[in-house]
C-alpha cells in the first residue's frame, strides 16, 4: 500500500495493521539506548520471502531498527512480532531459536578462529554442527571452502563478510538481518555482495536490510522504508521510491 500525500506536504506514514500475513511486525515501536531514545513510533513489515530495505540519512535510526528486531537496544514501547510470536523482550540467544539470523555491521568475525570455526559458531545451540547447512554454505560462498583453515581476521573484507553471512546462515533462518552489507567494501565488490544477497532471497530467505548504497538497495528489493529523524517518512515498492523526484533530491542525492 502506497503513502498518501498529508496536508502539510509531508507523506504520511502507511497504514499497515491489516498486514496480518507478515513473518515480521514491528509495531508502534520507540527504543533506543539506555535513556536516549533513537526510534519513535516506527512501523516495519517483512512478508515471507520478500526483500525489504531501510534506508534514510545518518542518524535515522535504521541500524537501531535492526538491533531493536535482534534484542539488542532499549525497548521503550511497542511490540516486536515474528510468526505471531511477541519476541519483543527476548534477548538474542533466544531470537536466533525462532528463525531469525543478523549480521552486525562491525567486527562481525571471530578473528583468531579459522573460517569454518566460525561457521560452527553459527551453530552453538545444537548439539552437532549440521553438515547439509555447512556444506550449503560452502556451496553459495566457494571461496571459503577454499579458504575454511585460515583465520577469518586474515581475509579481505569481502570474505569476512561472508564468513558472517555463512556462520548466520548455518541455523537456517526464516529472516536474515543485514546491517550495511557493503560498508567497508571495495566499489567492485559491492555488486557482487548485492549479488549474493539476491540469491539468499531467491532461494526463499526472507532479508531485512539497511543499506548505505540507497539507490542500488532500493532497485534490488520488494519494499522500501525511508527513516527520517527515527520515524517513519515514506513506504513503497523499491523501484517506486527510486524514482520519486522527492525522495531522490532528498534522500539519495538526484
Amino acid at each position: 500500500m502506497s503513502d498518501v500525500e498529508a496536508a502539510d506536504g509531508v507523506r504520511a506514514k502507511t497504514t499497515i495493521d491489516t498486514w496480518e500475513d507478515s513473518l515480521l511486525k514491528v509495531r508502534s515501536l520507540d527504543a533506543g539506548y539506555g535513556d536516549l531514545q533513537i526510534l519513535a513510533d516506527v512501523d516495519v513489515d517483512v512478508r515471507e520471502g520478500e526483500y525489504i530495505t531501510v534506508v534514510g540519512p545518518n542518524g535515522a535510526g535504521k541500524s537501531t531498527v535492526m538491533k531493536s528486531v535482534f534484542g539488542l537496544t532499549t525497548h521503550m514501547d511497542g511490540r516486536i512480532y515474528f510468526e505471531d510470536r511477541d519476541i519483543t523482550e527476548m534477548p538474542p540467544e533466544e531470537i536466533i531459536t525462532v528463525g531469525v539470523g543478523y549480521v552486525p555491521q562491525n567486527e562481525n568475525v571471530f578473528g583468531g578462529l579459522t573460517v569454518e570455526e566460525n561457521l560452527e559458531m553459527g551453530a552453538y545451540i545444537l548439539d552437532e554442527v549440521p553438515t547439509e547447512a555447512m556444506e550449503a554454505v560452502y556451496d553459495r560462498f566457494p571461496i571459503l571452502r577454499e579458504r575454511k583453515d585460515q583465520k577469518a581476521g586474515n581475509l579481505s573484507g569481502g570474505q569476512q563478510q561472508m564468513v558472517a553471512m555463512g556462520r548466520a546462515l548455518m541455523l537456517e533462518p526464516e529472516l536474515l538481518l543485514l546491517d550495511e552489507p557493503s560498508a567497508g567494501l571495495a566499489p567492485d565488490l559491492v555488486d557482487d555482495m548485492f549479488d549474493r544477497i539476491d540469491r539468499i532471497n531467491d532461494d526463499g530467505t526472507a532479508i531485512l536490510m539497511v543499506e548505505q548504497n540507497a539507490k542500488e538497495a532500493l532497485r534490488r528489493c520488494d519494499r522500501g522504508y525511508v527513516l527520517v529523524n527515527g520515524q517513519n517518512r515514506y513506504e513503497d515498492a523499491g523501484e517506486t521510491l527510486l524514482n520519486d523526484q522527492k525522495v531522490r533530491q532528498d534522500f539519495l542525492g538526484g
